[in-house]
């Protein structure tokens, strides 16, 4: 069985194709939209969803192309359904459905943050479940313990911004364009685990469970003003060092704390975020300190992209898994809901 996967969900368009059972991926295109929002500083969803209009075509075509088949030996469509963007959702989903009528192949809808958590099996085919998993992106940055494809607990969340939100928040601060996350992940690389300046790691109160970045990021704009004010130099690479510490810290040492507490050997990392190479070198030596393993996809399967789609779309297929044609978007599906 070979799935087409639709991803729309914010400022990415993306579809690949995965064959089943083996879950191999065959192809994966991302269209993005990075040199139309640039110029505003962050995602305009209106322009989102034109840009998504005039991409899924051409991604689609590309896909089947760099995979060496035609749309009819497609066996089944995958698209995002939520959580995203309404917009922008709402131009996947009608894609998808438009494609499943025309053809005739069954289609469904799926979690997007589910796509994230399971990325890693089109790298990792032999990775087993249950396992720790992180999601970190601009929109969500969660703790779950994955039992199953389909069985997923949540246990812990963000209780303000998410992570990739505050990074591109403090990148704006710092003046180094959009996207944010990446340049400031570059310019803070000098300065090794921090320089010298130091941020405060958000602790919920009461010893509460949960990812707060409101505050740090609030701290960032506050050192700024107050350097500013003084007429002192502001050293922007130190400044974006300390941020990256101080982010990056409190998501490897729960994530670390949670698979031990439930006895997982493997943490097992999604989301844009996950291309950050501080997280990515603390998070592996933190694992292996403690005989975990620290399971990192490539940078591609890490952003938004319609493979993650295709397998997690495809694994619900195989299981008889079908969407109505009612079925609407969801932009705030959960981590768990299906």
């Amino acid at each position: 069985m070979i799935v087409l996967g639709l991803e729309s969900s914010c400022d990415e368009t993306g579809a690949g194709l995965v064959e089943f059972p083996q879950g191999r991926m065959l192809s994966n295109v991302i269209a993005s939209q990075h040199a139309t929002h640039a110029v505003y500083g962050g995602v305009v969803p209106e322009l989102a969803s034109r840009e998504h209009l005039r991409n899924l075509e051409p991604v689609v075509r590309e896909a089947l192309q760099r995979a060496g088949i035609g749309l009819e030996a497609v066996d089944g469509i995958a698209v995002t359904r939520g959580p995203g963007l309404a917009g922008c959702l709402h131009l996947g989903l009608s894609a998808a459905k438009g494609l499943a009528l025309a053809t005739g192949k069954p289609w469904i809808g799926v979690n997007h943050l589910e796509g994230h958590l399971l990325a890693a099996f089109l790298e990792r085919p032999d990775l087993e479940f249950p396992y720790l998993g992180l999601i970190v992106s601009g929109g969500h940055t969660s703790l779950l313990d994955v039992r199953g494809p389909f069985e997923r607990v949540r246990l812990e969340g963000t209780l303000d911004d998410a992570a990739g939100e505050a990074f591109d928040k403090v990148a704006k601060l710092l003046e180094l364009g959009f996207p944010g996350g990446p340049a400031l992940d570059v310019l803070a690389q000098g300065h090794g685990d921090g320089g010298n300046v130091d941020f405060p790691r958000a602790r919920p109160k009461d010893g509460g469970a949960g990812f707060s970045y409101s505050g740090l990021k609030t701290a960032v704009r506050v050192h700024l003003e107050k350097a500013r004010r003084e007429g002192t130099e502001v050293d922007k690479a130190a400044i974006a060092a300390g941020f990256r510490k101080a982010a990056v810290d409190p998501l490897v040492r729960k994530a670390v704390a949670e698979a031990k507490r439930l006895g997982r050997h493997k943490v097992v990392v999604g989301g844009g975020v996950a291309c950050n190479r501080l997280l990515r070198e603390s998070l592996a030596e933190a694992c292996a300190a403690e005989g975990l393993e620290a399971v990192l996809c490539s940078p591609a399967l890490c952003a938004d992209n319609g493979a993650m789609i295709a397998y997690a779309g495809g694994l619900r297929l195989l299981a008889g898994g079908r969407s109505p044609w009612d079925l609407g978007v969801a932009p705030n599906l959960g981590e768990t809901e299906a």
